[in-house]
């Protein structure tokens, strides 16, 4: 911590990136306490400039950051959080606090849609879930989601037994692959918007089937896969 440089107040920036997607989420500063409660517990503590006090990131509003890694710079000025976020990392509802596109050049183009493009392979479900998360905490009128959320849990298993059906029918209906594929696309749909109702992460699904299949690794004879 000593080789760090830290400015004049004592301060280091820090920038915060999804681990798992890359995706920048936020700035702010840490001081020295800060940065020790950071690597002591796993979780994101800053300091705030504006009130003077050591805070952590979603103490109560529940959108923790959980630390996976911490990188300086080449100039040893600037810090890199690589986090797992729960919820939102903005103050406003939204993912990221980086939403306001500025005009570079001659374009005078629309702004990129950051929730529509070339997402590959399983990065989607990272989109739709904190699509999920940021409707759940600032509900937008005429969104499906926040719709549904507001109906309940029960409302949401409802659906979710429908779609499972729908699946079924799909697959022993002879209705084809492509409408299968529909309908296994509603049902994951209609199970992540249950979990993040609950405030349940995807990333607790991906830790137990990663342990599930640990266990079946160093047990083939198991039964857990």
């Amino acid at each position: 911590m000593d080789e760090l440089r830290w400015d004049g107040q004592g301060l280091i920036p820090a920038l915060v990136q999804e681990a798992v997607t890359g995706e920048l989420l936020m700035m702010a500063w840490m001081d020295r306490r800060a940065l020790q409660e950071t690597l002591d517990t796993g979780l994101a503590h800053y300091w705030s400039r504006s009130r003077q006090a050591l805070w952590q990131k979603g103490e109560t509003s529940g959108h923790r950051q959980h630390v996976e890694a911490i990188y300086a710079d080449c100039d040893r000025d600037a810090l890199l959080l690589l986090v797992h976020q729960e919820g939102v990392a903005c103050h406003t509802g939204s993912r990221t606090c980086f939403f306001t596109s500025l005009a570079v050049g001659a374009s005078s183009g629309p702004p990129l849609d950051r929730e529509s493009k070339g997402f590959p392979g399983p990065q989607i479900l990272d989109v739709v879930e904190r699509t999920i998360q940021s409707r759940k905490a600032e509900p937008r009128p005429g969104s499906y989601v926040a719709g549904l959320l507001q109906k309940g849990e029960a409302q949401i298993c409802r659906k979710i037994g429908e779609e499972a059906s729908e699946v079924v029918t799909a697959a022993l209906g002879g209705e084809g692959d492509a409408r299968l594929v529909e309908e296994v696309a509603d049902l994951w749909f209609h199970t992540m918007v249950l979990l993040g109702g609950r405030g349940i992460s995807l990333r607790r699904v991906f830790d137990e089937l990663a342990r599930r299949h640990a266990k079946k690794t160093a047990d083939p004879g198991g039964s857990s896969g």
